[in-house]
């Protein structure tokens, strides 16, 4: 049924932003935090960064060249799974507080709000960036027949 595959096709972008929140939310877990007597963590943060940066410029790519999305609703989708990230990673900060007894308690009920703000709106004007320079150095074949 024709109708059906492009309800699918409709939410591919849904389907891309959970997955890639996903996976922020499990290097931000997996990866050991780093302090300055311990070298090896930074390179365990480093590293954890570099994966997160290459899962971001994928997730643009996708947008662009297989859902076909304008440099707006690329930096959207972008935004929006880094936000889940951010999110998903201070429930995580929560919960690990609690069990350890650890942390300020009152800052941490507030990172459900700030850390996905603050991780989303320059994943939004970079990816708006990106996406904007993408359009121009290959134009969206889709885009231009609309």
């Amino acid at each position: 049924d024709p109708t059906n595959l492009n309800a699918s096709r409709t939410y591919q972008w849904l389907w891309a932003v959970i997955l890639f929140s996903v996976i922020y939310l499990l290097v931000g877990v997996a990866f050991p935090n780093p302090s300055a007597a311990d070298k090896m963590q930074f390179m365990w943060r480093l590293a954890a960064w570099l994966i997160c940066l290459v899962a971001y410029a994928i997730h643009i790519g996708f947008e662009h060249f297989r859902f076909h999305s304008s440099p707006s609703r690329t930096a959207l989708h972008a935004a929006m799974a880094v936000a889940l990230g951010g999110f998903g990673l201070a429930a995580a900060a929560n919960i690990h507080a609690v069990r350890q007894g650890t942390g300020n308690h009152r800052l941490l009920a507030l990172a459900p709000v700030i850390w996905p703000i603050l991780s989303a709106v320059p994943a939004f004007l970079v990816a708006g960036v990106a996406a904007a320079v993408l359009a121009r150095v290959r134009p969206n074949k889709k885009l231009q027949i609309q």
